[in-house]
């Protein structure tokens, strides 16, 4: 393929396999040369705090394609390599083992990585951050009867790892400084919702606590110090208290920055017509919503990826799909649909004692911005559709089970 044009993809998650795969599809005949900071295939996130770490679940079984895949469909796979430099007017990237590469256009999709606050002893031994499948295997090497994991941050990862460990027979400890898990992000009564279900399983969990120290003995955790006097004895500790996107090299670069990440358009494309950007990384312009929106969730780096691909062929593409997550923890199950950043207020309708509800989250409009089905596995199009309408909906008609949510999207 001499003279071709070449794409180059950097990010060897979910998000830069499935972008090669797109250019593939779509018919891009060109050289793709994807290169992945770990030494491992591009493999998917969510299970690392869920089933992999119940044990339920193998690396191979979360691997996005076998390396067969890679040659079959001559796409040039460089693991083990981590970006250090982005040249925008040599159409140039640089990487920490020397190497270079050309390129015509240029995705990125270098994820994030575990944020590490400075808390006394987070660099000991029996210490982890969950980002990687290496983390969660030593993680889960830690993990069993009788033994003790204290957990830092009540987010996502905390609680699924807390309720993977509980499973696995582990005392676990979660400390949150919030008054409620999930508080800024949910509200009050979805966290106390997952308040109830934690405590009801066993885990021991401290809000509005903080922690003053990771305790040590010989350069090994023995547990935490916290904000109020009191230890937690632990064989191992999780800090768990959010990510930070890998955005650094291209903010050095001179892209524009937003949220955080790297600020992209509806199509996907940066500052830089030739560069586009996916996944955790992308602030992206929401055509619905009409704010960039960046979120570290699994949907992101599936589907942003074929849009790009679009833009990166010259047939750019919206991306519309409403933000997206999902969680499993004991015997719940959630999927969240939407954007509520600017809600005004929640309606529930269901069950919130017995876990079986929907909840919704309204704008002052009466608009419903956000929905989150819990052990409901049904109507999430139209709760979907209820958030495309932008139409007030009538809130007695949204608390009362009886009435079909289908009957209110129009």
């Amino acid at each position: 393929m001499a003279g071709s044009p070449t794409f180059v993809i950097i990010g060897g998650g979910l998000a830069g396999a499935k972008a090669a795969e797109s250019l593939r599809t779509k018919g891009f005949e060109g050289q793709v040369v994807l290169f992945g900071a770990e030494d491992r295939l591009p493999y998917e996130r969510p299970p690392l705090s869920k089933e992999f770490m119940a044990g339920k679940k193998t690396i191979e079984e979360f691997t996005v394609q076998p390396k067969s895949w890679y040659a079959e469909h001559d796409v040039d796979l460089r693991l083990g390599t981590e970006v250090t430099t982005l040249d925008r007017a040599a159409h140039m990237v640089a990487f920490n083992d020397g190497d270079h590469e050309h390129y015509d256009k240029l995705l990125l999709a270098t994820g994030s990585r575990s944020r590490k606050p400075p808390i006394p002893g987070s660099d000991a031994d029996g210490v982890y951050f969950l980002r990687t499948v290496d983390d969660a295997t030593e993680l889960l090497g830690q993990l069993g009867d009788g033994r003790r994991l204290a957990i830092v941050g009540g987010g996502w990862i905390g609680l699924e790892v807390a309720a993977s460990a509980r499973g696995l027979g582990t005392d676990v400890t979660v400390v949150e400084s919030a008054a409620l898990p999930l508080l800024a992000l949910l509200g009050r009564e979805a966290g106390e919702v997952f308040v109830g279900l934690h405590r009801d399983h066993g885990v021991d969990l401290r809000l509005s606590t903080t922690v003053e120290e990771i305790t040590t003995t010989g350069g090994t955790t023995t547990g935490l110090r916290l904000g109020d006097g009191s230890r937690v004895e632990a064989d191992a500790v999780l800090v768990a208290v959010g990510a930070e996107p890998n955005v650094e090299f291209a903010e050095r670069s001179g892209l524009v920055i937003a949220d955080g990440g790297i600020a992209v358009d509806e199509t996907l494309v940066t500052s830089d017509s030739d560069i586009y950007a996916a996944g955790d990384i992308a602030a992206a312009e929401h055509p619905l919503f009409g704010v960039p929106i960046r979120t570290e969730h699994w949907a992101n780096a599936l589907k942003q990826p074929a849009v790009a691909a679009d833009g990166m062929l010259g047939t750019p593409a919206s991306y519309d799909e409403l933000p997206y997550f999902f969680t499993d923890q004991f015997d719940l199950g959630m999927e969240y649909v939407g954007y509520a950043a600017q809600y005004q207020a929640t309606i529930t309708r269901g069950d919130l004692g017995k876990r079986e509800f929907t909840m919704f989250w309204l704008d002052g409009g009466h608009r419903v911005l956000a929905g989150m089905n819990v052990n409901i596995w049904e109507g999430l199009d139209d709760i979907k559709k209820l958030i495309r309408s932008r139409r007030p909906v009538d809130a007695g008609a949204l608390a009362d089970p009886s009435v079909p949510l289908s009957t209110l999207t129009g």
